[in-house]
């Protein structure tokens, strides 16, 4: 089942984000896909040290950390391997992109809280929640852009979308206010950011997508030219 996500983008006139198998052009794409997961994961990363809220998957993991003696990188791998067992009734299957996704950002995630400083002032938060957001939207248009398939979390969101019928917004916005709200009941950081992130990284990451997707040969081919 190719993304539901993929195929409206493409049909409005946005760029191509179908699968591609791995084995076209996987020198130009596999270190896109890998730059993006770390950027994601890095991303992930300011924004806690921000603490001025962080996105819905994020307060779960952080809610989940304070229960366990797990690392946040480490809960968001095992979310994204439990995530991938919703999609067995949804008839999805996971790619090479699937499994990158949930190692990447685990370790990518880690190693960013480990070199940031946890005790910033109210300034540097700022700066880290203002650079961490767009830094997000752009790792998501590179990681999506390499067309490798989709990560847990969007697997799960696009898997339903196709299921039920519902629009795939209503879908994501049903999955992330759920999840925000168990991430917030396990003690989740919940803020202004939580609030920014919502409004702004869609923005970016439509912003960025067109600059970042990998075209097919067939696909440069036929694209429109200005």
């Amino acid at each position: 089942m190719r993304p539901a996500r993929s195929r409206r983008s493409h049909a409005s006139g946005g760029p191509p984000l179908t699968y591609v198998r791995l084995g076209e052009r996987p020198l130009r794409r596999l270190p896109q896909l890998f730059a993006g997961l770390a950027l994601y994961g890095l991303s992930l990363a300011v924004m806690v040290r921000a603490a001025l809220g962080i996105n819905p998957w994020s307060v779960l993991y952080e809610g989940l950390e304070r229960h366990t003696s797990l690392s946040f990188g480490t809960l968001s791998g095992l979310v994204g391997a439990l995530v991938l067992l919703l999609w067995i009734p949804l008839r999805q299957r996971p790619t090479f992109g699937t499994v990158a996704n949930i190692v990447v950002l685990a370790f990518s995630a880690d190693l960013g809280l480990w070199l940031l400083p946890a005790d910033l002032g109210l300034p540097g938060r700022i700066a880290l929640l203002v650079g961490g957001i767009p830094l997000n939207g752009l790792a998501v248009a590179v990681y999506v852009g390499a067309r490798c398939g989709p990560g847990p979390r969007d697997g799960l969101m696009t898997g339903a979308s196709a299921l039920t019928g519902r629009s795939l917004r209503l879908v994501r916005t049903l999955i992330e206010v759920t999840v925000l709200a168990v991430g917030w009941l396990l003690g989740g950081g919940v803020g202004v950011g939580t609030v920014a992130y919502a409004l702004t990284v869609g923005t970016v990451t439509q912003f960025c997508l067109p600059l970042c997707a990998y075209r097919t040969p067939a696909e440069r081919t036929t694209a429109p030219t200005g």
